[in-house]
């Protein structure tokens, strides 16, 4: 057998369906599929058996240990010569076994990624967070690009690994956030070749609402610290640009507030010297600088988001998605360089050890 599906499951039976439904269409069928129940209070296991008569599907529950040792525990029970592993949030088009394939011929490797996409069916916020987190204004650029076809970081929502090296490597670490670029980068350590395949690409649902955006990305910028401590020289200048930008819109907030206080004590004072018949031309100086000041503050805000909403409103043809993505971009870089700062303060400066945001109500 070649392929070996891993799938990762927490409490997701109707995305468990909607994958195993697109795997029952793909266009070749030499593949088996490994779904692994991590402590789960709501199973998909009614779901699986729906699948028994039309997928080589094979299904196993554990205590909750977090994804990457999930995965762990199914590729133990793989018998593919590759492990192709999947978020549940994933939908497969019909000819991505296929894509994979002709893909391994052509461009030989030891592990590979893919990229993702919105399904026409998604929600607008699920389309506003998916161009959030592949746009190139925003940090999409991080991810790589067919430039970087033999430099790219797989991720875990569609990633491939030869079964042997990933044996090698002692698969995925007990990281919960960051994981995937961990394992990845312990590939490229390992001197084994990896690269982006374009054509393998997925549907990627990603979080429903924007609050369980910002949980998910703020860990995600705790574990770029994480990361860089375990692997030091990885962190690259691209990776402080969500935390410059994070810092730059709370300057350019204070400067507005700063500006809206400053006008407004410099009115009520000019009205109180008007009313007793004083002088007020610094008070009236005073008072343009304040509104200066504060429309100042907001012009790149607003040219930025002017930026995402033209963008987004090219790509997917909505002003409702193109609005939600201006949002969607800003949680995503705010979220993302909020934890990174957050880490690095603990971490870096005050020399405490590794940790997680929201992790009593992360999936909520």
């Amino acid at each position: 057998m070649k392929f070996s599906f891993i799938v990762p499951v927490y409490n997701r039976p109707d995305e468990v369906d909607e994958l195993l439904e697109s795997l029952c269409t793909q266009t070749q069928g030499d593949f088996e599929v490994i779904i692994v129940e991590d402590g789960s209070s709501v199973t998909c296991e009614d779901v699986v058996k729906k699948y028994a008569s039309k997928l080589d599907i094979h299904y196993y529950t554990k205590p909750n240990s977090g994804p990457g040792q999930t995965r762990n525990y199914g590729v133990a029970r793989a018998n593919g010569e590759w492990v192709l592993i999947l978020d549940s949030d994933v939908v497969l088009p019909s000819g991505y076994v296929a894509a994979v394939e002709q893909s391994l011929a052509n461009y030989s490797c030891d592990a590979f990624g893919g990229p993702d996409s919105a399904h026409p069916s998604f929600s607008p916020t699920q389309k506003a967070i998916n161009y959030a987190m592949t746009s190139f204004f925003t940090t999409g650029g991080i991810r790589g690009g067919k430039k970087k076809m033999d430099k790219f970081y797989p991720r875990s929502f569609n990633m491939g690994v030869r079964r042997e090296v990933y044996n090698a490597l002692n698969g995925f670490s007990e990281m919960r956030f960051g994981e995937d670029i961990d394992f990845s980068t312990r590939i490229f350590k390992g001197g084994y070749k990896c690269r982006l395949y374009p054509d393998a690409w997925v549907w990627h649902k990603r979080r429903t609402d924007l609050f369980k955006f910002f949980k998910q990305v703020h860990n995600s910028g705790i574990a770029r610290i994480h990361l860089t401590k375990r692997h030091p020289g990885t962190l690259k200048l691209v990776h402080l640009l969500p935390a410059v930008f994070t810092v730059g819109v709370s300057a350019l907030f204070l400067m507005f507030v700063a500006g809206i206080a400053i006008a407004t004590a410099n009115m009520l004072t000019l009205h109180a010297n008007t009313f007793e018949g004083h002088s007020g031309s610094m008070l009236e100086v005073g008072t343009l600088l304040g509104c200066v000041l504060s429309i100042g503050s907001l012009v790149p805000i607003m040219l930025y988001s002017l930026l995402i909403f033209f963008d987004s409103l090219l790509q997917n043809r909505s002003v409702k998605v193109a609005a939600l993505s201006i949002t969607a971009s800003f949680v995503q870089l705010t979220g993302y360089g909020s934890g990174f700062i957050r880490a690095w303060w603990r971490e870096c400066v005050l020399g405490k050890g590794e940790f997680e945001a929201f992790k009593k109500n992360f999936y909520k």
